[in-house]
């Protein structure tokens, strides 16, 4: 199935909002947040962050058609002395979609977009420890891990460590 990955603004709203549901509600282990808390909150942030789009701060989603099978964020730090760095987060692929390319293509876009920012020089991101695709996902684009922060996610009595990844644009 062809996917079309460009950036998502406030007119998918509902679709960026429908999507972060969904990824709460079947991998709730991925995500520092949670459906219950995403619900009370409603989609507000999500509004917020689709309008203040930018080239230091913008989602990507991947369609197929008209649905949006998966999504990642991107933003770059703001002070003077972090600059360099940008964060890569919220990587989602609807299940159905999963090993069939899509998170590479999102990867893809948002390094190449982020390689063309000046001054920017690392990326960085936190999967859980037990997530292997995803990390497979990461290492494959060359992000290397540099920590693990134990207990980094707690869902009633289950803790969750996350390895922390980065990866140097060429410098």
């Amino acid at each position: 199935m062809p996917t079309h990955i460009r950036t998502l603004h406030e007119a998918d709203e509902e679709a960026v909002w429908a999507l972060r549901l969904r990824s709460l509600s079947s991998d709730p282990e991925a995500f520092g947040g949670t459906f219950a808390e995403a619900v009370a909150a409603g989609s507000g942030g999500i509004r917020r962050r689709l309008r203040e789009t930018s080239e230091d701060a913008f989602y990507l989603g991947a369609w197929d058609g008209e649905q949006l099978v998966g999504m990642v964020r991107f933003k770059r730090e703001e002070g003077a002395k972090d600059r360099h760095r940008g964060e890569v987060a919220s990587l989602f692929v609807v299940p159905e979609r999963r090993g069939q390319g899509v998170g590479r293509a999102l990867l893809d876009e948002l390094i190449a977009r982020a390689g063309r920012l000046p001054g920017l020089e690392q990326l960085q991101l936190a999967v859980v420890s037990t997530n292997a695709s995803a990390a497979r996902l990461y290492r494959a684009f060359g992000f290397a891990v540099y920590g693990t922060l134990p207990h980094a996610l707690k869902d009633g009595d289950r803790y969750e460590d996350e390895d922390l990844m980065v990866l140097f644009l060429g410098v």
